[in-house]
C-alpha cells in the first residue's frame, strides 16, 4: 500500500472536481508533466502535459457545452488509481437528439500527482471527447498474453 495514497486519493478528488467545474487551470495542476491519457477498448495513447492542455482546452470549449447532464454510477480507489463510472448525456444525436454514453475514467497515481487517465468508452463518445487530438494518438504496443 502507498504510503501517499489518501493524498493522491485528495488530488484525484481535486481533479475530477475541478472538470465537474469548467475549471482547466486546476484539472492541469494536478497531473504530472509526462502524463498519459490511455483511450481503450480503441489503444490509443496520448502523451506529454502539452497533449493534456490541447486536450482540455477541446474538452472544455467544445465537448463540454454539448453535455445535457451527467450521473456517476460508482466510485472507487485502489493503489493504482480512482476510478469513476458515468453515465453521460449529450446533444449529438441526429439533429441535436439526445444521446447516452457509459465511460469510465481511472485517474492514474503517479509519485505526487496524477499520472494521466485511462478512459473506456465508445469510440464515439472517444472522439466528441478528445476532438482533434484523438488524431494525435498513437498505438498502445501490443504485448505478449
Amino acid at each position: 500500500m502507498r504510503d501517499n495514497l489518501d493524498d493522491l486519493v485528495n488530488v484525484a478528488l481535486a481533479h475530477a472536481t475541478a472538470e465537474a467545474a469548467d475549471d482547466p487551470i486546476p484539472v492541469l495542476e494536478t497531473l504530472e508533466t509526462n502524463c498519459v491519457y490511455e483511450l481503450q477498448p480503441v489503444g490509443l495513447l496520448i502523451e506529454g502535459h502539452a497533449a493534456a492542455r490541447r486536450y482540455y482546452d477541446y474538452f472544455f470549449t467544445v465537448f463540454r457545452p454539448l453535455v445535457e447532464g451527467y450521473t456517476m454510477r460508482s466510485e472507487w480507489t485502489t493503489d493504482e488509481g480512482l476510478g469513476q463510472e458515468y453515465t453521460i448525456w449529450t446533444r449529438t444525436g441526429p439533429g441535436g437528439a439526445l444521446e447516452r454514453h457509459e465511460v469510465i475514467g481511472i485517474l492514474t497515481f503517479g509519485d505526487t500527482l496524477l499520472s494521466g487517465e485511462r478512459v473506456y468508452a465508445s469510440e464515439r463518445l472517444l472522439k466528441l471527447m478528445f476532438g482533434p487530438v484523438y488524431d494525435e494518438g498513437r498505438p498502445v504496443a501490443v504485448g505478449s498474453p
